[in-house]
């Protein structure tokens, strides 16, 4: 063996070395056909401890067969899963999926025995040896964040769409795993239950758990997530921290919300003159490829969108440039910066 290898292979076991201490998870040239089809193509990626990974592409991209094979529902192709052992090494599952860090699942749209929430999520909590005392406690405290405590020893069958969905998620972290697979959690919910989950997943981010999602819903995953894995055809394209791909885009945007509406044929006088005005602090570098232009107006969303430089000095200009020079044109009711809308501009670009 190489002794300048940063990966070791210990009995046919165990990957190790002292520099991936904090990795818990490792996909390695990972690949799966069905028959002639490819889904998922050489995958490879690394997720430290304690991060929040967005795994993103359109439906059939590959993600939820990425997910079944970390979980070992498939057998790939090629390529190796490494998961964190409890002795601190990185371990082959298909070789030996013994004392790895505990792990909890929501695998595309759960599917349930016709059992009650009290039943199944007991009977899951003693299959990952969660302390026995804590049980009830713990399904009481979960069942009642996320509304279905009324519902405890009802029929699953009777549950709608959302509420399975619900359960699912709980049955994911029922155990309080270190790492959390979550495959289309948002599926099938409504608002307030979205809110929920983005909730407890900020909470699970704050107690340094190891988060991994696969979604197309790029607006939800930016606001939870740190990195983010960009999938189509099961390849990945691009995967690095959301501040590092705002970085490759060089541009910072201000998102103004518009009482009313610019006139039509006012619009392009408005944009002429906001070009002038903000001159100083706009984005000069600003990709045409990603955007045509440092100033975009959305007339059906109402939304004045300004490209700058990134400086918190260029921020407070602008805010007092709109606010003094145009205030006969149009009237501002709420400012954002959303990393969203750059990030959906690489998504498209990328996910063709």
């Amino acid at each position: 063996m190489c002794k300048n290898s940063s990966i070791y292979l210990i009995k046919n076991k165990i990957f190790s070395d002292n520099n991936l201490n904090e990795i818990v998870l490792k996909i390695d040239n990972l690949s799966k056909k069905f028959k002639q089809f490819v889904a998922v193509n050489n995958v490879s990626l690394e997720v430290n401890k304690g991060e929040t990974v967005g795994f993103v592409g359109p439906n059939g991209a590959g993600k939820t067969t990425t997910i079944k094979l970390i979980a070992k529902l498939l057998k790939p192709t090629s390529g190796n899963v490494l998961i964190k052992n409890m002795g601190g090494d990185l371990q082959d599952i298909r070789i030996n999926s013994q004392d790895l860090v505990s792990m909890g699942f929501l695998i595309d749209i759960p599917v349930f025995y016709d059992s009650t929430p009290y039943v199944l999520l007991k009977h899951y909590a003693q299959l990952h040896k969660y302390p026995k005392n804590k049980i009830d406690q713990r399904i009481d405290e979960l069942l009642y964040f996320f509304d279905l405590a009324n519902w405890k020893k009802k029929r699953i069958k009777k549950f709608s769409k959302g509420m399975k969905q619900k359960l699912g998620f709980i049955q994911a972290i029922i155990h309080e795993p270190e790492i959390i697979f979550l495959d289309e959690p948002q599926t099938g919910l409504d608002p307030k239950a979205r809110i929920k989950i983005r909730q407890y997943l900020m909470t699970l981010k704050e107690q340094k758990k190891t988060i991994f999602i696969a979604s197309h819903m790029l607006r939800e995953i930016s606001e939870i997530c740190e990195k983010i894995a960009f999938i189509n055809n099961g390849e990945i394209i691009k995967f690095d921290r959301i501040e590092n791909m705002e970085k490759v885009l060089k541009t910072s945007e201000i998102v103004c919300q518009l009482l009313e509406p610019i006139p039509k044929e006012r619009f392009e006088l408005v944009e002429k003159k906001l070009n002038e005005k903000l001159a100083p602090y706009l984005d000069k570098n600003i990709d045409p490829t990603i955007v045509e232009s440092p100033v975009q107006y959305q007339p059906s969303s109402k939304n004045l969108t300004i490209y700058y430089d990134g400086r918190l000095e260029s921020k407070g200009e602008i805010f007092k440039i709109l606010g003094k020079d145009f205030d006969s044109e149009f009237t501002v009711i709420s400012f954002s910066q959303s990393k969203t809308s750059l990030l959906e501009k690489l998504y498209l670009e990328k996910i063709k």
